[in-house]
């Protein structure tokens, strides 16, 4: 699929082409991916962020959340809870927090590949050569860093880097991927200021980073940023800027499936917060094959404010679980057995 075809269907609001492109997609993933849905525990092991994103809540100047880390032994009480559910994954997730050395969390790393077979995901934003081999030298099997927009001047503007330290994900998702890691990466639709011509080379981008998983959420604004109280200058051309909407979300992560046809996809929790009812459905009938029901203990989750109001906030896991397999089986899917590795990183000479 070449760019201006990507940027055709971003821009149609045709209902008869947009059931068409579900359709696409959909074939496409049953064809490469299966009918299967696979699980992946979500453990926000902090909260503390060095960084200042300008749409982020947990950013470090926002002053009005209360600021968390969890210990090893409540970070392997929810593993405990995947191994007990059924989960073939558990993604440890936090904000830029430097207090996490690669000593500690290689150590918990080695403490759940001992004790469980789970697969392990880490989202621990930008780190060290020297981290990141030594956490997959201790077992971690998959690193999620999200590169958020491919236009590098909008990215400088929501992302500004650390004093002194120069920020590029590109160039770090390449070394993930050297290091012999799963690789994922993602996006925001809708940001301020992007264009469908942005949105159209983010899609391609996911493409020639040959990516084993794609995170694809909408925009959605925090009072407590630079970004929900103002846009400011971020503004695109009378006609181009991409909408934070729900249906904008479903495109991409179909035009994902399309150009990336073995990668997983999840049908996150950005989309289900713009629609609580269906919008995890809408989400795995349109191309997604994941899901990442969240583990973390209800007494840290309200701190994990990304953006607000999000979906299933206040549900326990147990309640998290028994939610998400409803809505699974209620459109005829299956929910996936063991840990789901990525059929795009299998079929490559990293996988092997």
């Amino acid at each position: 699929m070449e760019r201006n075809e990507i940027i055709r269907w971003l821009k149609t609001e045709d209902g008869a082409s947009l059931d068409h492109l579900w359709q696409r997609a959909d074939e496409v993933r049953l064809r490469n991916v299966g009918e299967e849905v696979y699980l992946r525990g979500l453990i926000e092991v902090s909260n503390i962020c060095a960084r200042n994103c300008g749409y982020c809540g947990i950013r470090a100047d926002n002053h009005k959340i209360g600021r968390y880390r969890m210990t090893e032994d409540e970070i392997m009480s929810c593993v405990n809870l995947a191994v007990e559910f059924g989960y073939g994954t558990v993604v440890l997730q936090c904000g830029e927090d430097y207090g996490i050395k690669k000593d500690w969390m290689s150590e918990i790393i080695r403490h759940i590949k001992k004790e469980t077979d789970l697969a392990i995901t880490l989202s621990l934003g930008e780190r060290s050569d020297e981290e990141l081999a030594a956490w997959r030298e201790a077992g971690a099997d998959r690193y999620l860093l999200r590169f958020e927009t491919s236009n590098r001047v909008l990215y400088d503007s929501i992302h500004p880097p650390l004093p002194g330290v120069p920020s590029d994900r590109i160039a770090m998702i390449g070394r993930i991927r050297e290091i012999g890691f799963e690789v994922g990466s993602g996006i925001m639709v809708g940001i301020p200021g992007q264009t469908y011509a942005d949105l159209a080379e983010d899609i391609e981008l996911f493409r020639s980073l040959d990516l084993d998983m794609i995170g694809v959420g909408p925009y959605i604004p925090h009072a407590e940023t630079p970004m929900g109280r103002s846009p400011g200058n971020l503004r695109a051309p009378e006609g181009e800027q991409v909408p934070n909407t729900e249906l904008m979300a479903y495109k991409v992560v179909a035009l994902t499936r399309l150009v990336c046809p073995q990668a997983n996809i999840p049908s996150t929790t950005a989309i289900a917060t713009l629609n609580r009812d269906k919008g995890r459905e809408l989400g795995l009938s349109r191309g997604a094959n994941i899901v990442m029901p969240n583990l973390t203990p209800l007494k840290y989750r309200a701190m994990y404010e990304i953006y607000p109001a999000k979906a299933a906030a206040d549900e326990t896991p147990e309640e998290s679980r028994a939610n998400i397999h409803r809505r699974i089986l209620s459109i005829g899917r299956k929910i996936g057995e063991g840990r789901g590795d990525s059929r795009n990183f299998a079929k490559s000479k990293r996988g092997s």
